[in-house]
């Protein structure tokens, strides 16, 4: 299957105003890329990225005063089937995860783990530990939180979502990162393109989209309270312990977003640089 993904931001700034931007896939997708992943601006300003400590790819910039457009439009090759489901994956002892894992079981910026401890425990002690736990927190966070755009707040916490009860993906990625750090599950927030793909359109714009992986089996498992659902087409981005670790961008100054378009649709072609078709079938 053959997915065209990318975006156009349009930021307004006053003063020249140095910006770090995390819009690039992740390099375990690049083997999977048909056409290049530029990042481009309307102004052609010199882009440096680098990998951060997580192995996402940022990109270092200076914005100029007035209106720059930030866009990318990109082809992937996808397997075309839902997300992979392991239901007899294990949950490893802590005294046995990797060193590299062990900070995804900790409480971060917006992940109280201290706080939802004792709720945790309380609603899924009683549930086998591994897949299924997963599973009943994924459930759990999915009919416990209400969805919409009207309730994004860019701080909102894992534990004030709990208590408000309504939140956009985000949210629901945060709330279900905590429950599993909780109950000594490795879990990690991730950020990416998933479209509307093998499901009926969705009369909303398209977004990035959040979600969460969690460490089962010696490997990552993606989940998705938001859906809860295995969906078809995740394009991943970037993964973090939180949000702040994954900001789309961070401005060090005054930057209005005046403008933001996502798009990631299938596709069959897409025409390469030498205006030649390239296919897939889909």
């Amino acid at each position: 299957m053959l997915i065209r993904a990318g975006y156009e931001l349009v930021l307004e700034t006053s003063a020249p105003t140095p910006l770090i931007s995390m819009l690039s896939i992740r390099p375990s997708r690049f083997p999977d890329l048909i056409t290049p992943h530029r990042i481009e601006t309307s102004s052609s300003i010199p882009a440096h990225d680098y990998r951060d400590a997580f192995d996402n790819i940022c990109t270092r910039m200076t914005l100029p005063v007035g209106f720059t457009m930030v866009s990318c439009d990109f082809a992937i090759e996808d397997n075309g089937l839902p997300d992979p489901q392991s239901p007899h994956a294990i949950q490893h002892d802590v005294k046995d995860l990797p060193h590299e894992v062990l900070l995804y079981l900790v409480g971060s910026r917006y992940c109280e783990t201290d706080l939802l401890c004792q709720s945790a425990w309380w609603h899924f002690g009683h549930v086998a530990p591994g897949w299924q736990r997963v599973q009943a927190i994924v459930d759990f966070v999915h009919d416990h939180l209400t969805y919409g755009y009207q309730y994004a707040r860019s701080t909102r916490t894992a534990w004030e979502a709990y208590n408000e009860r309504v939140g956009v993906c985000r949210d629901f990625a945060h709330l279900a990162v905590a429950l599993c750090r909780c109950m000594n599950i490795p879990a990690r927030y991730c950020s990416g393109y998933l479209g509307d793909i093998g499901i009926d359109p969705v009369d909303v714009p398209m977004d990035f989209h959040a979600w969460f992986e969690v460490y089962l089996s010696g490997e990552w498992h993606s989940f998705d309270a938001r859906h809860r659902v295995p969906r078809i087409g995740r394009i991943l981005m970037a993964c973090g312990r939180d949000a702040a670790d994954t900001a789309l961008t961070t401005a060090f100054g005054s930057v209005r977003l005046a403008s933001f378009k996502v798009h990631t649709d299938e596709v069959t072609q897409v025409l390469s640089n030498s205006a030649e078709p390239l296919s897939l079938a889909a």
